[in-house]
């Protein structure tokens, strides 16, 4: 399984990612693991990773598992070979990773999770976005949505989750169902994208229309599913606003649909803080220091600590986006690099 330096810097993004990596490096070097780059939220959120990492001080490398669980363990194996300073993983499968999450925190590196909760390990920290808390901000839009457009908080609703191996969406899911449970007369239909799939998302949304062409409102997990449903809606004759939407993570494409006036509102996920969160406790975490569980302002939101079975757990709350603030540079998804700098928790 042993594969050397060379190899495993052939996996790196490096034309995405070459310009923001670091200056000062002195510190060692931190790999981040992520899932895929088929989207813009985990290259992007490489950029933000290396943007804060570097000052204070580490050099980011970056592994891309294009969506494979085995590709991302076995780079967890080669990195443990490296020897960095620490490990951050936004895992490709949170139950298929720990195998790999074990034995690189048994050579004695700290892992860190980032955006998708590890539960069945002990971390070093967790930083995430509070899914539950963007599942009932999700869940209130489409009360709030249904009953505008209604009078009444009834109708049909299309739920297309992400990939069913991924903790964010299943925890988005799982919060949105709990408050739409109380309305009976809410009608809703849920499927998977697997693999997070645009292709998938379309043909979901298609099949949908086929025997509910009176469908009210559709709920996909992720802007970056919009464009692919967006094109069934244009194919079936439908207008922008004819049909409610709404994601739970503010993609660059659920915003593209706001601006198109497809789309009404996305629940922003607050990559930007998730990665400063890391940031803020990495020196701590590679001293082997505790971390005080307690509030916390993370990028200025209100976030909190928690101590939890998976080890330190730090939440940090989503935003609307609407047709008003969609241009706000504050979302991750317009693209623009934060300028607050680092403050790390001492």
């Amino acid at each position: 399984m042993l594969k050397s330096a060379v190899s495993i810097l052939m996996s790196v993004l490096f034309l995405i990612l070459a310009p923001v990596f670091a200056t000062a490096q002195d510190k060692g070097e931190i790999y981040y693991l992520i899932p895929d780059s088929g989207g813009p939220f985990y290259p992007e959120s490489a950029k933000v990773m290396a943007h804060f990492l570097d000052q204070i001080g580490y050099k980011v490398t970056t592994l891309d598992a294009t969506n494979k669980s085995d590709v991302q363990l076995n780079q967890i194996d080669n990195v443990i070979n490296l020897k960095p300073k620490a490990m951050v993983i936004a895992a490709v499968d949170f139950d298929a990773v720990v195998p790999g999450v074990e034995r690189a925190q048994a050579a004695g590196i700290p892992v860190i999770a980032f955006d998708r909760p590890i539960t069945s390990a002990k971390l070093a920290l967790t930083s995430v976005a509070g899914t539950i808390e963007i599942g009932h901000d999700a869940a209130k839009q489409t009360i709030r949505l249904l009953t505008e457009r209604k009078g009444a908080v009834k109708g049909k609703v299309l739920q297309i989750t992400g990939d069913p191996g991924d903790s964010y969406s299943v925890s988005v899911k799982g919060a949105f169902d709990e408050i739409m449970a109380a309305y009976p007369d809410v009608k809703i239909e849920t499927k998977a994208a697997m693999q997070w799939e645009p292709t998938n998302a379309a043909n979901i949304a298609q099949d949908y229309l086929q025997t509910n062409p009176d469908v009210d409102l559709i709920f996909y997990h992720s802007g970056y599913l919009a464009s692919a449903v967006v094109a069934i809606l244009q194919a079936a004759g439908k207008k922008p606003g004819d049909i409610l939407m709404l994601d739970a993570d503010g993609d660059i494409g659920g915003l593209a649909q706001i601006r198109a006036g497809w789309q009404q509102v996305a629940v922003g996920a607050p990559m930007f803080a998730q990665a400063y969160g890391v940031a803020m406790f990495l020196d701590k975490i590679i001293r082997g220091e505790p971390l005080k569980a307690g509030e916390y302002e993370v990028l200025g939101l209100k976030s909190v600590l928690t101590d939890e079975a998976w080890g330190p757990n730090l939440k940090i709350p989503g935003a609307l986006v609407t047709k008003e603030n969609v241009d706000d540079p504050l979302h991750w998804a317009n693209l623009k690099l934060p300028p607050q700098k680092v403050e790390p928790v001492k």
